[in-house]
This record gives C-alpha cells, structure tokens and sequence, in this order.
C-alpha cells in the first residue's frame, strides 16, 4: 500500500492510495474459505461446495468489502498522524470510483479530498483588546418601563366619545365597488389631521375621508389591512363605528404590585420602582454579558487569522445532505457554520492549552442557574428549590442526551471567555439602551 499527500493550498489537499494485490487479497481468501465451509448452495451438502464456485459467487462483493474496509482503517491512521486537524470528512473521487472495473482490476489508485486547519496559535495578553459593555439603568428608563407596565395591565372601558389612543371598533366600507371589512382601528397610528376625524365621536357616528387621505403605511398600522388590500385602495371610504375601547391605566396599588412581582413582594411605590430597576439591570445585565462575549470572539478569532477551507467545507456540506439542500442553502448558511466551527476551533484550542475542562458538577450548576432565570417571576421559589434536582435530571437527558452536550459546550466557552478576558485588554463602556440597540443592529 502506498499513501501519499499533495497539497493544492494551505488548507486543502488531496490523498492518494494506492493498492495492490497483496494489499487485500489474503483476508478476501481467508473470507471465502470461511464463506465455502458455511455456505449452503443447491445441490451441495453443507459446506462442500467448491471453492472456485463460491468464489465465483462472493469474490467480488467480498474484495469490494475488504478493500473498503482496509480503505477506512488507513486513511484513519493517516489522518490521525498528520499535524494538522481534518475538518469534515475525506470526500472520495467521484470521477475515479465511477471507473473502476471490479471484476478485472486487481491493482487500484483512490483519490481524497480534505480540508483541514494547520496548527492554531494565538497568543492571550494586553496586545489584544477587547470592551467589556454595561447598560445604563436611568430614571427615564425606569419610568418608561413602569408606563409601560401600567398601560399593559390597565382595565379596558367603553367610553360614550372617542379621545386620542382609543381604538374605534367599526365597518369600513368602500363608496364605490364592494370592498367591506369590519375592523379595530388604532388612531396613535394614524397622522394628527385624519386623526381628528375619529375624535369626539361615538357609536353610530359615520366618518367620511378619501383614501388620497390615508398613506400605505396606514392602511396596514391602523386599519390592519393587507399590502395588497392597502396598495389596492382609490376611492372614498364612510366608517361607521360600533363601539369605542380605551384602555386605561393600571393604578400603582398593592393589587398591581402583587400581579407584576408576585404576593407581597413589594408594598409601596418606591419599593415598586426599585424593584423594576433591579429587574431591569439583571436582564440588561444579561444582555450585555452576551453582547460583550460575542464580540469577544470576533476580536479572538481576529487575533488567532484562522483560514478554513471553506471550498471544501462547502462541497462536504452539500455531500453529507445530499438530497436535503441545494448548493443555495449551501451558500446562504455558510456564513453562520464557518463562524461556529471556527470558534469552536479555537476555543477548544485555548482551553486545551489552559488546562480548562466542563466539569459535571459545573453542568449541573449552569442547568440550574438556567431553570431558576425561567422560572423567576413564577414566584415558585421553595416548591422550585425543592423540586430542582428533578428538573434539572429531566432536561439534562432531554433531546436523546444532547441537552447535556450543549451545556457542557456553553460551560466551557464561559470558561474560555473568561479566561480571555483575564489576559487580554479590557475596556469598560456604559451606554444607553438606546445605543445598546444600535450596537445590536450593526
């Protein structure tokens, strides 16, 4: 047997093998000698069918079987002797297996392509530099969140005459054609002068307007309708209305208290207010914690220059779905894969050279940490605690045991991160809520 290995760039490359005879032909007549004294033929007693007919029966298909087989092992231990680390699997030449001649070949060459990443090297310490962000948590925030909270839980009424905000529930129809459609209409949505045409009205009354007076973007925000049905409006329209719902604002009482937080959790305005406030750092907290680990990544995968083989990658994508996904799906979700092989490349690689490992008792915590932020505005508290240990047994064996894994892989990238930002440059950045969401957009 002969291997050998050809570069074509620095991160794909194909392998040659070459067999011949003696290569395989021992254990395929070791096989039929082993086939003839089971072998049951007609016209033959057990076992005692000759050799040259069961050869003539098996030879074939058990030299294709042997050869694959010894194909697998070598390349295997090939592959695992090499210095670089294989990505995928070897994709054979489908060009040279298609002409092959089983029957009267008795020497072979097989072809492979691979793609593969040299040694990954990256160097933590203060020449790489990454931000650490924090979000404000300010009174306008607080007393956004807090209107928004009492808007949300606040009673519904029917009032006698429309105010602006209300939605006016009626039928819409058309002067001309048959176009109809009952609706709820929303007026925040609408401009402030056709607005004032559903103000200070009450059941019964009729409002007339031209559909000149009313923009796209309308027709869909406040009158719920279709692009189509919006984009399909030219005449006149009378909607006349059947009921008007305003929805007014909770009161800051213990009743509103209780339903936000839970019984007796606060009992005053400001205890009410504080408690948002923390509320609101944890999740931002949170979210800023994610944000900030993101982009560490980038800054590390930046620093560690990893380059993929991505042609080939690609292609195995296509191979190993055959039938499942089109070169387009291909295409459209590389981006997403090639960034999450990569970091788990190199955060495997950091850990193995820090000595960091997922331990079980660390899988167990996280799950817990988990279940407890699912579960926090239950108010379940000592009936969760009690019953943990369950909880966190039935989602760790969830999904066939891949629960497990996937808390495992989360354990050790905090681990990683963690370290990372230990080693390298870490700028601290407050900003608003407003520019955290720009961030997230960019």
């Amino acid at each position: 047997m002969e291997i050998s290995l050809n570069k074509h760039s620095k991160n794909q490359a194909s392998i040659k093998i070459k067999l011949i005879e003696a290569d395989y032909q021992p254990k395929v007549d070791n096989k039929l000698k082993d086939y003839a004294r089971k072998a049951v033929i007609r016209g033959f007693r057990p076992g005692k069918a000759p050799l040259s007919m069961v050869k003539n029966m098996y030879g074939t298909s058990l030299m294709v079987e042997e050869i694959n087989t010894l194909l697998g092992e070598s390349l295997n231990t090939y592959l695992k002797e090499q210095p670089f680390k294989v990505l995928g699997e070897p994709l054979p030449s489908e060009k040279e297996s298609a002409s092959i001649d089983w029957k009267t070949q008795r020497e072979f060459e097989f072809e492979y392509s691979i793609g593969f990443v040299e040694a990954i090297k990256i160097e933590l310490s203060s020449a790489i530099k990454g931000v650490r962000y924090s979000i404000k948590v300010d009174q306008k925030l607080i007393d956004e969140t807090v209107d928004n909270l009492t808007s949300q839980y606040g009673e519904s009424t029917n009032p006698e005459l429309s105010e602006p905000g209300d939605f006016i529930y009626g039928d819409l129809n058309a002067t001309s054609g048959d176009f109809s459609k009952t609706l709820s209409l929303d007026t925040t949505q609408l401009t402030k002068k056709l607005a004032s045409k559903f103000m200070g009205i009450g059941k019964e009354a009729v409002v007339s307007f031209e559909a000149k007076e009313v923009k796209k973007e309308e027709w869909v925000a406040a009158f719920g309708l279709s692009e189509q049905e919006a984009k399909d409006q030219k005449s006149s329209f009378t909607f006349k209305v059947k009921n008007i719902n305003r929805k007014a604002k909770a009161s800051l009482n213990q009743k509103f208290f209780d339903k936000i937080f839970g019984p007796d959790q606060v009992n005053s305005v400001e205890a009410f207010q504080e408690k948002v406030m923390q509320t609101l750092e944890q999740n931002y907290d949170r979210e800023a914690k994610v944000f900030t680990q993101e982009e560490l990544k980038k800054v590390v995968l930046q620093a560690a220059a990893l380059s993929l083989p991505d042609a080939f990658l690609k292609e195995w994508l296509l191979r190993a779905n055959e039938g499942k996904v089109s070169i387009e799906d291909v295409e459209k979700e590389y981006p997403i894969y090639a960034k999450q092989l990569s970091w788990t490349l190199v955060a495997n690689q950091i850990a193995k050279e820090h000595g960091l490992q997922a331990e079980h008792a660390d899988v167990i915590e996280k799950t817990k940490e988990m279940i407890r932020e699912q579960f926090a505005s239950s108010g379940l508290g000592a009936q969760l605690e009690a019953s943990m240990d369950m909880f966190v047994d039935n989602y760790l064996k969830g999904n066939e045991g891949q629960n497990y894994m996937n808390m495992m892989t989360s354990v050790q990238n905090e681990k990683v991160l963690t370290l990372v930002q230990e080693k390298i440059k870490m700028t601290e950045k407050k900003v608003t809520i407003d520019e955290f969401k720009e961030l997230l957009e960019k």
